[in-house]
């Protein structure tokens, strides 16, 4: 009998261990932490968990390698959260992230760089990522590559582009919609009538 026993402890132990090795639990699902970031509500939710899940998310992010866990994690760093603050290695993080792709970790590197946030001011290197990210969707980054426009840095070139990816995004927010269509105004000003047809159309 205690043989037995002995022997269902040990697999039980065993199949835990190699659970605990396979890799980390994830945490919140891909979904539910892009939509967090997306609102840019990941470093409250993890304040909101009382700290408890910061080894799973330095895990997800440095043996998994998961850009949304590794832009959490850079975050985390960089300003201190349930962690020692180290913000060089938190920009390291977010930087790798926005790299594979993370359009919230390319617009924040905008801001931060516009701000001089954990850097040091550089609006024509925010204007480049701002830029990156709104070409792709993003409309956080769409409103701030045309509102740095609007202020004189980048190209009079870019007014086309900035303000046919800006007129064609769906906007459910209607606060947003308002400052969105006062900035393609103020743009519109600076654009010849046809130019703005065309970017209103989608392009040649």
């Amino acid at each position: 009998m205690k043989q037995t026993l002995l022997f269902v402890l040990l697999i039980t132990f065993s199949t835990i261990s190699s659970a605990v090795d396979y890799g980390a639990i994830e945490l919140y699902t891909q979904d539910e932490l892009n939509k967090l970031i997306y609102k840019n509500q990941h470093l409250q939710r993890v304040k909101a968990d009382d700290c408890q899940l910061v080894e799973d998310i330095e895990a997800h992010a440095i043996k998994v390698k998961e850009p949304s866990y590794i832009y959490l994690w850079g975050d985390m760093l960089a300003w201190g959260v349930c962690v020692d603050q180290d913000a060089k290695l938190g920009m390291h993080y977010i930087e790798i992230s926005a790299k594979q792709g993370l359009l919230p970790a390319i617009e924040q590197l905008g801001r931060y760089y516009e701000k001089g946030i954990f850097v040091q001011p550089n609006k024509t290197r925010a204007i480049i990522y701002y830029r990156e990210a709104a070409l792709q969707g993003f409309l956080n980054a769409q409103i701030n590559y045309v509102r740095l426009l609007l202020a004189g840095y980048g190209s009079p070139v870019d007014y086309e582009e900035a303000y046919g990816v800006l007129f064609k995004q769906i906007i459910g927010d209607k606060k947003v919609k308002a400052q969105a269509a006062s900035l393609l105004a103020k743009l519109a000003d600076k654009m010849p009538g046809n130019i703005i047809e065309r970017a209103q159309r989608g392009g040649i």
